[in-house]
């Protein structure tokens, strides 16, 4: 009898977070925007401030509360937990897709075929508010949309614009985009999948790893090796193509909603038709990834920005030794350097955005923004996790998560070195990428 009461009470879940912490307000609430102390909307034209304005409402109101969506566990005793059932299980959480299909962000600035047509700016502060909310979320959009839908739409036939992009845009199909591979990560350029001609088509074989959407994707953006060429080509690989197997990769600490798989590619038939026309070497992937690239600078802007709304009404919320946290000259300090951060980084987002749509955007600008707003937002995130102190390790007050989001993002599109080394290459001339060959000894 004994042995079962004390069972009973071991076993008990977890309070909930509103009953164990009721002085601060968790992320399911999620807070208002208070991160734009330069007035930057002033910067933007009345239809990017409306646009900005659509995304932020939908994500609070709307993506918030099913990306922080619980599973009650209940107690005759006590109010328990919720446990974080799409982080805590890294699912996707599908019920999201028709919310983010009816704000027609998806297909960024292109133009036609039932996009949306942005101006990258526009589409820049639509991903930077999407990642507000939830990384995982925005990463799902602008793999979907920056990468897979701008190859197509960029690279494409006009045949196979008109056939696949008008549903991706509405969000009715998802696609995926497999460049990077077990064997070639920095080194892209060096893929090992291999593209045969055959009789009314192509010969798919090889290995994708990292790719997100991939284990639910209804098309994927397949880059491979030319057998004949020896140049990287492009292919659109239906889901449900003879040889193609997706499986997703466990075990991540970051963007954990975000389905990430290893692709195998064997002996994978492309008809002709699906052979994207505009990509015949790395350089016309280089197109794609120039302007993906400042799409994924905004992601982290977005992030420092919620972290940054989360902390403010945090040490308002929260009180010690009589007084809210907000009054400690310590948290202030770290509070205003998170804001100045992202003051910085709005700004150098903003002219990336007015340097492409000028024509005068370079790879190296577009690395440089890559690189520095994500060493910026890690900088940004940590001193939130600080602010938050114990609670800075919990989902349920949002910096946890995106603490961990963000290393993903610091790494894919470009690890911060090879993103320093674009640039470096650019205003030195010498490229610094492979190291110099070996001498070797000699035996005299």
């Amino acid at each position: 009898m004994h042995k079962e009461a004390k069972s009973s009470y071991f076993d008990m879940p977890a309070l909930d977070v509103s009953v164990a912490f009721p002085q601060a307000t968790p992320a399911s609430n999620f807070p208002p925007c208070t991160s734009d102390y330069y007035q930057f909307d002033d910067l933007l034209t009345p239809e990017e401030q409306a646009v900005r304005m659509e995304v932020r409402e939908c994500m609070e109101k709307e993506v918030a509360p099913i990306m922080t969506k619980v599973f009650p566990l209940f107690s005759v005793f006590v109010e328990c937990a919720n446990i974080f059932v799409y982080w805590e299980k890294a699912e996707f959480p599908f019920e999201v897709i028709p919310k983010l299909g009816a704000l027609h962000i998806a297909g960024g600035t292109i133009k036609g075929y039932g996009c949306p047509g942005f101006s990258i700016t526009g589409s820049a502060v639509a991903a930077a508010e999407v990642a507000r909310v939830d990384a995982s979320c925005s990463t799902f959009i602008l793999v979907h949309s920056s990468l897979a839908m701008l190859t197509i739409g960029l690279c494409g036939s006009e045949m196979q614009k008109q056939k696949y992009l008008p549903s991706l845009a509405e969000l009715k199909t998802i696609a995926c985009w497999g460049l990077t591979e077990p064997d070639n990560g920095s080194d892209a350029s060096g893929l090992g999948t291999t593209a045969q001609k055959v009789e009314g088509g192509w010969i798919l074989d090889g290995q994708k790893r990292w790719i997100g959407n991939s284990t639910f994707a209804d098309i994927l953006v397949i880059f491979a090796r030319n057998t004949s060429t020896n140049q990287i080509n492009g292919f659109i690989v239906k889901k449900d193509a003879p040889g193609l197997q997706a499986t997703k990769i466990e075990n991540k600490i970051g963007l954990r909603i975000v389905q990430n798989g290893d692709i195998l590619l064997k002996k994978v038939f492309v008809p002709d038709e699906d052979r994207l026309p505009g990509v015949n070497s790395f350089q016309d992937t280089n197109k794609v990834l120039a302007v993906s690239r400042v799409m994924v600078a905004w992601q982290p802007i977005g992030i420092t920005m919620g972290v940054y709304d989360m902390c403010h009404r945090y040490l308002k919320e929260r009180k010690q030794f009589g007084a809210p946290l907000a009054a400690f000259q310590i948290n202030q300090q770290r509070l205003v350097q998170m804001l100045s951060n992202i003051q910085a980084m709005l700004l150098v987002g903003w002219r990336l955005c007015k340097l492409y749509e000028s024509g005068k955007m370079t790879p190296g600008h577009a690395s440089l923004g890559k690189s520095w707003i994500t060493l910026r937002a890690r900088e940004t995130v940590a001193l939130g996790r600080e602010l938050l102190g114990g609670n800075g390790i919990l989902v349920d007050f949002h910096v946890a998560k995106a603490f961990c989001d963000l290393e993903p993002i610091y790494t894919y599109e470009g690890t911060y070195d090879i993103n320093t080394l674009v640039t470096g290459r650019e205003v030195t001339g010498l490229a610094s990428f492979k190291p110099a060959p070996l001498r070797q000894k000699s035996r005299l």
